[in-house]
């Protein structure tokens, strides 16, 4: 009677260093694991989740490309706006027929000796960005004697810059049209 009762409670010496005691095999060989139906819902859960994270972070991998370039376009464009005050006011000196606007956007990185300083120049851009559309640094360039909606540029001056990339936006609009 003692030993059956020993093996439903457990041993004393199992039940004084706190351990539970042993369980028989064949009870415990029911419950454990998964059921196939189980795993299966499981994994169909799992794909969903996959195929609605897909197209979330696509469109704002997309999304993160267009802020970067309105920054460039913004950047660039406060840069000739900058060349132009400048030119405006006197400090840097006008090519005829330039408009007072830079003849390229290489003049903005290397920058232009400012009127009446020795030795300063002033430098409007650290680099040509790059196209974050394209991934390189080739901007589309407007003259200031070009038509507002023309895509071949005179060769006179720098007025404006835009995308050269073909594809469109997630609003729908061009990315050259920003």
């Amino acid at each position: 009677m003692n030993a059956a009762r020993e093996r439903r409670v457990g041993s004393r010496a199992e039940r004084s260093e706190g351990r539970k005691p042993k369980r028989d095999a064949t009870r415990w060989s029911r419950k454990a694991g998964f059921t196939m139906v189980e795993l299966a819902v499981v994994a169909a859960m799992i794909a969903i989740l996959a195929a609605m994270a897909v197209p979330v972070a696509r469109y704002s991998l997309r999304r993160q490309k267009e802020l970067e370039l309105r920054y460039q376009l913004r950047l660039m464009r406060e840069a000739i706006d900058q060349y132009k005050r400048l030119s405006d006011s006197g400090l840097i000196p006008a090519k005829i027929g330039g408009e007072g606007y830079p003849p390229d956007l290489d003049t903005l990185v290397k920058g232009v000796t400012l009127v009446g300083q020795l030795d300063k120049k002033q430098r409007f851009l650290r680099r040509v960005p790059i196209d974050p559309m394209t991934d390189k640094a080739e901007w589309g360039l407007r003259s200031y004697q070009d038509e507002t909606d023309s895509f071949s540029w005179g060769g006179q001056n720098v007025y404006d810059v835009y995308s050269l990339s073909e594809a469109r936006a997630l609003d729908g609009t061009y990315y050259k049209d920003w």
